[in-house]
């Protein structure tokens, strides 16, 4: 796999139609270039566990894992790619990690998280989705500023269906993230 996919997974399994794991293998049949396993519910016990059999799924497939904000199972998994909200990349020492993401809402952020060592970003809301009813998406031009301001990858976040993946990898992204999309394949 390229260290940088044009496709990210990023999970929630309380969307999945199906058996999670089933579904993690599903995306990695559908040439997902890396899945964050993003479970913000799960203790630290339980995201190891889920983390460590989501590693063995994704084995036999060229798919990377990138843990979420969960430094600590990273380290003990030996799974050296994680992603970060701003506020833990501002505070966590991550130089041991080889691919460190972080997501970020502004150009300044993006900025902010280039110079902390960030490997690649996150650029959100780019459409109107679910998980952020009610808040006005960024759009487009928004992607393509971080886009030209940063030196590293940017993927577009937010409301990204196969209808608009063309118009976001027209600005420039790397790439893009899809939740709802992944977790029903």
């Amino acid at each position: 796999m390229c260290m940088y996919p044009k496709a990210i997974a990023i999970t929630n399994r309380h969307l999945c139609e199906r058996d999670f794991l089933v579904q993690v293998e599903r995306m990695a049949k559908a040439d997902v270039g890396a899945v964050i396993l993003r479970e913000k519910d799960l203790t630290e016990a339980e995201y190891r566990d889920l983390a460590s059999q989501v590693k063995e799924v994704l084995k036999p497939y060229e798919t990377t894992l990138i843990l979420h904000t969960q430094v600590k199972v990273a380290r003990q998994l030996n799974q050296r790619k994680i992603h970060l909200p701003m506020d833990m990349l501002r505070r966590e020492d991550v130089s041991d990690f080889d691919l460190v993401g972080a997501s970020t809402h502004s150009v300044e952020e993006a900025i902010e998280a280039e110079k902390l060592g960030a490997n690649y970003v996150t650029a959100s809301h780019i459409y109107p989705t679910d998980c952020k009813k009610g808040v006005e998406p960024r759009g487009l031009h928004f992607l393509e500023e971080v886009v030209s301001t940063v030196h590293i990858p940017v993927y577009a976040l937010g409301g990204i269906t196969k209808e608009r993946i063309n118009a976001v990898l027209a600005t420039g992204a790397s790439g893009y993230c899809m939740m709802s999309y992944f977790a029903t394949l």
